[in-house]
């Protein structure tokens, strides 16, 4: 299986990806005895929640030192020292100071919702593909709805995918009135590129939580999270029907990575032209939360 490779907004350059667990990810999806145990236990959500629970536990605090040290983390940016938290969970949702993911203040901006690896698709209706071409998922599998699906058939839509080694907080794009959320429950395959790659509908059947924001300049949106394998939980913090500013928390992700997405009415935004350019390409851009990923039409 070949090298995940991604272009790094800020470093101007293509990067490889460390991918955590990499030996027994590419086993998993790379082997017929690994496909064996991805069906029967590893895609089961008991297995996630065993594998979250154990990173709950204070024996777990060992493993934070030498996990930012090997993944190049900066704890500059946590809002509590290494030696403050009190599981490997703990560390791994942690909170950041503000000072390190400031918010795009332009009233246009739309924002990236988290950390992490991005794809956009500017026109669904024409997508040719995310990690490869002809390869795409079902929205109306996506979202659970046929008449939503038909709504946004033809709107723009944005991946964000988060490794283990990534800040693992989401947020609103855009300031406006969120929803209630909704469980579309499933599976929790890996949402790696190794496995997406083989199946992309993944990202359409895995464990997934669905909300609707109203905005005033960016109509109706729509935000998803979805789980992953080792993810022990997708949590909500926002509260329904309080109106929320661009860059606001919105929830957490437990141990393990996930994605969020972001789906736009039609002719609603403009990507920036990386963006487009790193997806045309089907390769994702690195990018942090906070920092632009279009402009309101």
């Amino acid at each position: 299986m070949n090298d995940i490779v991604y272009f790094d907004r800020y470093r101007q350059t293509l990067c490889t990806e460390q991918v955590y667990g990499d030996e027994a990810l590419r086993w998993t999806y790379g082997t017929t005895a690994g496909r064996i145990a991805l069906h029967a236990l590893v895609k089961r959500a008991v297995f996630s929640h065993w594998y979250g629970w154990s990173m709950d536990r204070a024996g777990t605090r060992s493993k934070i030192e030498p996990f930012i040290e090997k993944y190049g983390l900066d704890p500059g940016e946590f809002e509590l020292r290494p030696e403050e938290f009190g599981s490997f969970n703990e560390f791994f949702f942690r909170k950041l100071k503000p000072e390190a993911r400031p918010i795009d203040p332009r009233a246009a901006s739309v924002v990236f919702p988290a950390d992490g690896r991005h794809l956009c698709v500017p026109d669904l209706s024409q997508c040719e593909g995310l990690f490869v071409k002809g390869e795409m998922f079902d929205l109306e599998t996506l979202v659970g709805d046929r008449e939503l699906a038909s709504r946004y058939a033809s709107g723009s839509l944005l991946l964000s995918r988060l490794c283990p080694t990534d800040y693992h907080r989401f947020h609103f794009p855009v300031s406006g009135t969120p929803g209630e959320a909704r469980l579309l429950n499933g599976p929790l395959f890996s949402v790696n590129p190794i496995a997406l790659c083989q199946n992309i509908q993944i990202l359409a059947t895995n464990k997934r939580v669905l909300m609707q924001l109203t905005t005033e300049s960016c109509g109706t949106m729509l935000l998803m999270e979805i789980g992953a394998t080792c993810v022990g939980g997708i949590c909500q913090t926002y509260q329904p029907g309080v109106t929320v500013s661009k860059g606001d928390e919105k929830g957490y992700f437990r141990f393990g990575g996930s994605s969020t997405i972001v789906i736009f009415e039609p002719g609603r935004i403009a990507f920036d032209e990386d963006l487009i350019k790193q997806s045309r390409q089907h390769r994702e851009l690195y990018a942090h939360i906070g920092d632009s990923m279009g402009t309101i039409l």
